[in-house]
């Protein structure tokens, strides 16, 4: 998650801005487009629904009507019992033949069955033939509910097959009793004229849960028993069919397909109707539908992808314009403003841009203007910093050598004195060669030893190759009197050393002295604080090692200027990294 997260954070606002508009806008395309296929699909379904709860409904009532034929006949011929007087066996036959004829879409077989057992039909030669077994059973059923009708379960007829029978008693106007009237239906004929009005499949249950109607094995859709014939429905479904209450209901069918079970209320004799409906079959009407709305996702989505792609476009264009103008951004004092063209944000912020920027140019060029005069300034306060102690302690000192007589050493003081005078205040340039400023620190240590004595000695050792090359005035002076009363004055005397060198394209300079030394931490604080806070009467200039330090960067930058080294009771040495400038780099301005 945390890379998808990166890597969508990493993409321009243009391609942001499209993937955006692109998921929101189908996202609502596609909740619209699926409410609609489902209450699409709902409609549909509870259409389907109804016009098979209709069906059923009408089938119910189509079966109660040819059922009531079969009664009506049942009733017709209980009032014949002089059928049943011996003598009228022609009359019988003939009789039950013409109603067998009359009503042959439902009744299949019909008999008289007489108190001794006779049986008379309407097809006698083929009864005679091959009988019928059923008939005592359906003699005891008849006398089992004296008067009334009764209905038997399904069974396998002789002569009639899959069938099922109304059977009546029959008495005299005694109310003594004649016979038994039997009609076995024609179930074949009744289901199929049922099939045609159904949907699809379709079951006719007795109250005990029987199946009337003849079932076909091609039939993918229900589970059968294997290996029975005629085809048999799975026990276990069939319990679940009988359980099902009537109305709309789901049954898992042949391989867990579910279906739609359609279950109308039970007629007369107890008997319901089953209709079952693939669930597949409720989403054939919604195929049309569904290629309908594929295509118009399509060219919806062609839509999206190129109104998305052109709005982005109109949003990022000139904010990339704007990008690449800033990205070619070096020098905010030369660069040309943006055209504004457009009213809208986008022209706004081009304006308020283009208003920032002359902002900028002025605030810059008042910047530069502070900082040349503060550099000025700061370097002018730099080279007046002549502490009166220096100049009064050694014309103090130039007293008294002329009271006792000491002319040449008077002159050669005075001499220094005015030499150094001069080499300082000099305004010419702010550079010297190494040369020239070892000149004036040799005049300043003369001065120094004229007034305490030969304890203090220096010794110079620099490469005489460098002695051509520029370097900041009044840069060794300060580095030497900060040795000389820091270092070596506490010991009442000591070596001064000033060596140069050229490393690495650097020159360096070390000042190295064999004093009292300081700690690490004091080495650090010395180009911040420490000497700075301080005022010797001693020094010359009053320039501090951080003076010296901060001069060196402003004029040639942050990598040159002072390192410090220092080791209590040892010494301490001042390295001094300047770049290498010739008199000829110095008039061009090239400040390292």
């Amino acid at each position: 998650m945390s890379k998808l997260f990166n890597w969508y954070s990493g993409l321009g606002l243009a391609t942001k801005q499209f993937i955006y508009l692109f998921i929101v806008t189908l996202f609502l395309v596609m909740v619209l487009a699926y409410r609609n296929l489902s209450e699409a699909e709902a409609l549909m379904k509870n259409q389907v629904i109804r016009d098979a709860e209709l069906l059923v409904g009408r089938t119910n009532q189509y079966i109660d009507a040819s059922l009531d034929n079969v009664e009506n006949m049942l009733l017709l011929l209980s009032t014949r019992y002089d059928l049943f007087e011996d003598g009228n066996e022609a009359i019988a036959a003939d009789t039950l033949r013409k109603f067998a004829d009359y009503n042959n879409s439902i009744a299949k077989t019909l008999y008289l069955v007489r108190t001794d057992g006779t049986v008379y039909a309407n097809e006698q030669v083929n009864y005679d033939i091959i009988g019928n077994p059923m008939l005592p059973e359906l003699y005891k059923l008849a006398l089992e509910n004296y008067g009334a009708i009764n209905v038997s379960e399904p069974y396998y007829s002789t002569m009639s097959g899959h069938t099922l029978a109304y059977v009546l008693p029959v008495t005299d106007t005694r109310r003594q009793l004649q016979g038994v009237v039997v009609a076995e239906v024609n179930l074949d004929s009744l289901t199929e004229r049922i099939a045609p009005m159904i949907y699809q499949s379709y079951a006719l249950m007795t109250r005990d849960g029987n199946i009337i109607n003849r079932l076909d094995s091609r039939d993918k859709m229900l589970p059968y028993q294997a290996g029975a014939y005629p085809p048999v429905l799975q026990e276990s479904f069939r319990k679940q069919l009988e359980a099902v209450k009537v109305g709309v209901s789901r049954i898992e069918g042949n391989q867990h397909e579910m279906l739609a079970v359609v279950k109308s209320t039970t007629n007369r004799l107890g008997w319901s109707l089953a209709a079952f409906i693939e669930e597949d079959y409720f989403y054939q009407g919604l195929q049309q539908l569904n290629n309908n709305y594929r295509t118009a996702s399509v060219v919806w989505m062609i839509i999206l992808l190129l109104s998305a792609y052109l709005l982005s476009r109109s949003f990022t264009k000139p904010i990339r314009r704007f990008v690449e103008k800033m990205d070619r951004l070096h020098d905010v004092q030369i660069v040309a403003k943006l055209p504004v063209t457009r009213k809208d944000e986008i022209g706004r912020l081009t304006q308020s841009y283009n208003d920032m920027l002359e902002r900028i140019q002025t605030l810059l060029h008042k910047t530069k203007s502070a900082e040349e005069q503060k550099k000025e300034y700061e370097l002018k306060m730099l080279r007046s910093q002549i502490a009166p102690h220096f100049l009064y302690n050694t014309l103090a000192c130039i007293s008294s050598l002329a009271k006792q007589q000491r002319i040449e050493e008077v002159r050669d003081t005075i001499r220094s004195l005015v030499k150094l005078l001069a080499f300082s205040f000099d305004k010419q340039s702010e550079y010297v060669s190494i040369e020239e400023e070892l000149e004036g620190l040799r005049m300043y240590m003369h001065i120094q030893q004229v007034r305490y004595g030969e304890q203090y000695t220096y010794e110079l050792d620099v490469d005489p190759s460098l002695l051509q090359y520029r370097i900041l005035k009044l840069t060794l002076q300060p580095l030497v009197e900060n040795a000389l009363f820091h270092g070596i004055s506490p010991r009442n005397g000591g070596l001064i050393t000033i060596k140069g060198k050229l490393e690495r394209g650097v020159i360096r300079l070390y000042v190295r002295d064999n004093g009292i030394g300081i700690s690490r931490t004091e080495a650090r604080k010395a180009l911040h604080d420490q000497f700075e806070q301080e005022r010797s009467k001693y020094r010359f200039t009053g320039i501090g090692l951080r003076n010296v330090h901060d001069r060196i960067r402003i004029h040639h930058g942050v990598p040159y200027g002072l390192r410090i080294g220092s080791t209590p009771g040892v010494g301490t040495v001042i390295r001094v990294d300047i770049p290498v400038l010739t008199e000829n780099d110095e008039r061009l301005g090239i400040m390292g």
